[in-house]
């Protein structure tokens, strides 16, 4: 059989062999064919998928890209058909930000021996072992939090093993959540909670968006294990009497779990400080670029409580003793907890995190130290402010619909104008902006309405920008 090469392949008249792909070579296939007792690679599968689960026919797929370099070509050509951050001003929030990350975050995120550490243990990883430990402490200390696990996979994975564990914990079937909370975590957790018990919605106050506290108390009960809420929320809002909510679950034995959101605790109370029993959420913001969705994890935090400590599902990192008595190390705390130490007899399985995501998270939070992350939330709340009161003479507009206090976020109505959010958002990115996320499907009760927010990239000179260009968009002159 002839063979030569083609674009650093091994071309053979009758077989494509992959340089990156192994045992891939005619001779090498059949010798493993043969060990099986097979003759082709196809009889595996149809000993154990059903005829009639088999696809007939060939895949609607293209032809196989033969070299590295017409790979990189056509992935290029895929990547140049997006608008980016860096094209077009963004105002889309919605659970993933666009934040100044500091260069040294992206220096150690490439490093090797913490971009391939997929899984090492102290032996084999010890920098790695003591990088996470730096984390979960500047953490703790962010969250005024004890005990802080290592990351999950995204922030809606620490809500979802947040409200199993209270479950867990309390020996009840039911959480109690608010309607305006984030849809996709809300789906996600109804999925993960469906063998274990059942997610409630609380209603939301209709003018103000806010957890409605006589159906709270009418929805409290015998089978309530939690009651969860975001602050601020989904929505932009501050959630006014979140000691109140915390104490009427206490009040029918159940626990209070709080998701904040990690860039303004420099400058708003940790949920620690206010009632729930622990926290969780999500790190994007500490560092890390949107990445088409953003680079994610999700943390889990509480009180030094063996109760709290037995149930939570992923690792965690603490100090170890060394044969010199004035030096220590680093480890895996308890680790029978976890499904990574008792497999199928764990509480609760974990499966892939984002560890990667914690060390620069952690980088993050030393290279701003406290004063830097209150100055970064005194910030961003105060761009949110001149954006609302930017905002709201335009006509057509409603601004800030749920009122009250927000922290980065902020809803703005458009029915007045005639307008639906979406045909608004396809105007503005003619002019080069990301308008906000488009809430009309998961919260009709509100109208065509769009949730903006606003960083601390956000500059006066692009709200005022955003401004100009919605004035236009709803058909009248900005005053």
């Amino acid at each position: 059989m002839m063979a030569s090469f083609k674009g650093g392949a091994i071309m053979t008249e009758k077989t494509f062999v992959h340089p990156y792909m192994p045992n891939g070579v005619p001779a090498v296939r059949a010798a493993m064919l043969k060990e099986l007792g097979i003759s082709s690679v196809e009889e595996i599968y149809r000993s154990i998928i059903p005829d009639r689960l088999l696809f007939k026919g060939r895949l609607g797929l293209p032809e196989a890209i033969g070299s590295e370099a017409e790979l990189a070509d056509h992935v290029l050509g895929l990547l140049s058909q997006n608008v980016s951050c860096a094209d077009a001003v963004s105002f889309l929030g919605a659970g993933c930000y666009r934040h100044h990350v500091p260069a040294l975050c992206d220096e150690i995120a490439n490093r090797a021996e913490f971009l391939t550490a997929y899984c090492g243990d102290t032996y084999s990883d010890h920098g790695k072992m003591q990088a996470i430990f730096e984390y979960a402490s500047m953490m703790g200390e962010l969250l005024d939090a004890d005990v802080v696990s290592y990351t999950t996979y995204d922030g809606g994975q620490a809500v979802c093993s947040s409200l199993r564990m209270a479950m867990r914990m309390t020996g009840r079937t039911e959480a109690l959540v608010p309607e305006t909370m984030n849809p996709e975590i809300l789906s996600q957790a109804r999925t993960y909670c469906r063998s274990a018990g059942s997610v409630t919605p609380v209603k939301a106050d209709r003018e103000t968006g806010r957890m409605d506290l006589s159906d709270l108390k009418a929805k409290l009960s015998s089978r309530t294990a939690v009651v969860f809420f975001e602050n601020p929320s989904y929505l932009g809002f501050l959630e006014e009497e979140p000691r109140r909510i915390a104490a009427l679950a206490h009040e029918a034995g159940a626990l209070c779990v709080v998701m904040p959101e990690v860039a303004s605790l420099g400058a708003l109370e940790s949920p620690m400080n206010y009632g729930a029993d622990f926290v969780c959420g999500e790190i994007q913001p500490l560092g890390m670029h949107l990445q088409l969705g953003g680079g994610c994890g999700g943390f889990i935090a509480g009180p030094q409580d063996s109760r709290f400590v037995e149930e939570l599902p992923t690792y965690l990192y603490g100090l170890a003793p060394t044969a010199d008595p004035n030096a220590f190390g680093w480890g895996r705390a308890l680790l029978s907890r976890c499904s990574h130490g008792s497999r199928e007899k764990a509480r609760e399985y974990f499966g892939t995190e984002s560890g990667l995501w914690a060390i620069v998270a952690g980088v993050y939070l030393a290279s701003m130290g406290p004063l830097g992350m209150k100055e970064l939330g005194e910030t961003i709340m105060q761009r949110a402010a001149y954006a609302i009161k930017t905002l709201s003479p335009l006509p057509g507009l409603r601004v800030h619909i749920f009122g009250g206090a927000v922290f980065q976020e902020f809803a703005v109505n458009f029915d007045a104008a005639g307008k639906t959010a979406a045909q608004v958002n396809k105007e503005l990115l003619a002019r080069g902006i990301f308008g906000g996320k488009d809430l009309s499907r998961d919260f009709p009760q509100y109208g065509q309405s769009a949730l903006y927010a606003v960083t601390e990239t956000v500059t006066a000179a692009q709200i005022d920008r955003l401004a100009a260009a919605l004035a236009e968009i709803a058909g009248g002159e900005r005053s």
